[in-house]
């Protein structure tokens, strides 16, 4: 018996005043937990965001957003081309 693929769609984008919203609650003193809750967000995903400020801030060592982005866009051209051939 073959069983289907269960396909799922990643959640959509939460905008930077949430996240922000939700780094300063935690920051605040209130848990984790009960800000991911209150705020209808995993535990995983609020605690990525405060590993992605930890290290824009410079508080954790880790490739920044901005050095991510740049990576990202200096391999782009040689995937394309490597896929043309």
């Amino acid at each position: 018996m073959i069983v289907p693929e269960v396909v799922r769609e990643m959640p959509a984008a939460h905008p930077p005043e949430f996240r922000r919203r939700a780094l300063d609650l935690v920051a605040q003193g209130n848990p984790d937990g009960q800000t991911a809750s209150d705020l209808g967000i995993s535990e995983s995903c609020l605690r990525n965001w405060m590993n992605r400020d930890a290290i824009n801030a410079g508080r954790k060592h880790g490739l920044t957003t901005d050095e991510h982005k740049e990576l990202v866009e200096s391999r782009r051209p040689r995937e394309q081309s490597r896929t043309r051939i």
